[in-house]
């Protein structure tokens, strides 16, 4: 299990996480040879913070961290995390310093740093979009006035579209700007758009950028061992998700028939039973389908219809 404890100074029982900001020097004390650590940037707070968290330590990585600590080395993993603003992860990672990170479509964009994105994680989701006041009759022209705490990112969708508006920064909560005088409108990220519509505000037009929480790397980086182990074990979890595991028992000559319905990724696994003629069948379904796919295959005479979630996959 991960764990928060302090160690004594500089070392960490192997297999565990420790937030000692001096360990990662320290480890080399004893001169064994280790892999160089792989640095992975995750937010440090907001909306984003505990899921990304929760992904690394499904996917096997110990973190424990322990309050505001601003780094935690797996030593077993040879990873040190790095706690760090969201809207700064893609500087860190697209200058080198830092070889992964998670952090959301909308500020990677917004920052204009050179990352390129490795893996849509599945959480997070959100939409950059537009909102004027209700019944304003706002439209996207040159000279209007949009508040905005993403400069960089409202910036280059105006420019792609040859719109000269008046752009107004704002650190936060931006949905006051136009009944306070300041701006005709404004653009930000959004969810279920209830914060816009409780300042009076509707949704102009369609989503600038649809955002979500991605996993990052330096532009054109090359990742090593380390670092390329840890995208595919993301990976798993994140494809994971998306799936169900369906078992059944099936007389043998309907398996034609129910194989058809639910195929599976690279076929079924058939197991005969007990009971004379008849084999149970494990087969992964996607999530969205899965009950349709379990009617169907109740209809063909499938018996015992199990389905469970899958925590981690290599596909």
């Amino acid at each position: 299990m991960p764990t928060s404890e302090q160690a004594p100074t500089g070392q960490a029982p192997t297999g565990q996480a420790t937030t000692d900001p001096h360990s990662a020097e320290d480890a080399t004390a004893d001169h064994v040879s280790r892999p160089p650590m792989v640095k992975v940037a995750l937010p440090n707070k907001g909306a984003l913070a505990e899921e990304a968290a929760a992904l690394m330590e499904e996917a096997g990585y110990r973190i424990g961290r322990s309050g505001k600590a601003l780094r935690v080395i797996d030593r077993a993993e040879s990873v040190e995390f790095l706690f760090l603003r969201p809207r700064d992860i893609a500087i860190y990672v697209g200058s080198g310093v830092i070889d992964l990170g998670i952090t959301g479509r909308d500020l990677t964009t917004d920052s204009g740093a050179p990352v390129d994105e490795v893996l849509a994680l599945g959480f997070g989701q959100a939409e950059f979009r537009l909102a004027a006041p209700v019944g304003s009759g706002f439209a996207l022209t040159n000279g209007c006035r949009i508040a905005t705490s993403y400069d960089g990112l409202l910036g280059r969708y105006l420019a792609e579209r040859g719109v000269e508006a008046e752009v107004i920064h704002l650190d936060g909560a931006v949905e006051l700007a136009p009944s306070l005088g300041v701006a005709d409108a404004v653009a930000d990220v959004v969810q279920s758009g209830r914060t816009m519509a409780d300042a009076g505000l509707e949704l102009i037009g369609e989503p600038l950028l649809a955002s979500e929480a991605v996993l990052i790397t330096q532009r054109g980086r090359k990742p090593d061992e380390a670092a390329r182990v840890m995208v595919e074990r993301l990976r798993g979890v994140v494809v994971a998700a998306e799936y169900l595991m369906v078992e059944y028992d099936l007389p043998a000559e309907l398996m034609a028939e129910a194989t058809a319905v639910a195929p599976g990724m690279e076929g079924v696994t058939v197991t005969p039973l007990a009971r004379e003629g008849w084999v149970a069948i494990r087969v992964m379904v996607a999530k969205a389908e899965a009950n349709v796919v379990m009617d169907s295959l109740s209809r063909i005479g499938a018996k015992a219809i199990l389905a469970s979630d899958l925590r981690t996959c290599r596909l």
